[in-house]
């Protein structure tokens, strides 16, 4: 991602003499932003989300690993199998 970065950065220098003679030039890189900045709030929800997902995840195998969890678990697991 950051080479892409670089490389539009490299890009806007070339196509882009001075922003204050080139008022194209500035809503260019106002829509490159905006671009970005819709980037980056869709990376934040992702990582937001999976961080989610991980502690759900991590707070079942908690409860799972509980003492009592456990012995119940074991338990049932010896009367399944007849012993």
């Amino acid at each position: 991602m950051t080479a892409r970065i670089r490389q539009m950065r490299r890009a806007t220098t070339t196509d882009v003499t001075s922003p204050d003679t080139n008022p194209a030039g500035i809503e260019s890189l106002q829509a490159r932003i905006a671009d970005l900045e819709k980037l980056v709030q869709g990376l934040q929800d992702a990582v937001y989300r999976e961080s989610q997902r991980n502690e759900k995840r991590i707070t079942e195998l908690e409860a799972r690993v509980e003492p009592s969890a456990l012995a119940v678990a074991l338990s049932k697991d010896a009367r399944d199998r007849g012993l």
